[in-house]
């Protein structure tokens, strides 16, 4: 590449301690802009991967137990809706007790709900979804407002085996 002429008369008129002073700020200029368009980022990637890799790893588990959870799921013998609806009714009784309602409509069971310690709703559902092969359909779950309450008001719509 040429320079134009008057940046050529520029350059030969400069002592030499200027020349290098000039070139060792070009070089210094083009380091910086390397490190900071090329190396760094590439720094970054390595100084994060081990721990994306920990997160990965960790949603890979929990990826592998749902896998397993649903091919138990699956591989469970069938039953029929007589048998669902009083699984159905029993882990009600036993998980809920009397902060629970359960009716049924054809196959589809509702269940609602006064004041449910987070823990035993989430217990019951899955014992609903094990013992009574019962899935949610719907859900309309409002937290309780009361302070320092985990409890939760509303309604849960199963699907049951069918008839």
């Amino acid at each position: 590449m040429r320079l134009p002429y008057q940046l050529q008369a520029r350059w030969a008129s400069l002592a030499p301690r200027e020349k290098s002073l000039v070139i060792g700020a070009t070089v210094l200029v083009a380091l910086a802009l390397m490190w900071w368009v090329i190396i760094g980022p590439a720094v970054q990637t390595l100084r994060a991967a081990p721990e994306q890799h920990r997160a990965l790893d960790t949603q890979l588990q929990q990826m592998k137990s749902l896998a397993a959870q649903a091919q138990a799921l699956q591989s469970q013998p069938k039953i029929s809706f007589d048998e669902a609806l009083r699984a159905l009714e029993s882990t009600t009784k036993q998980r809920l007790g009397a902060s629970a309602q359960l009716s049924v409509v054809g196959e589809r069971a509702t269940v609602t709900l006064r004041g449910v310690p987070a823990d035993s709703l989430s217990q019951w559902l899955a014992q609903a979804r094990i013992n009574a092969r019962a899935l949610p359909a719907e859900a309309r779950l409002t937290r309780n407002p009361a302070p320092g309450s985990s409890s939760w008001d509303g309604t849960l719509v199963l699907s049951l085996p069918p008839r």
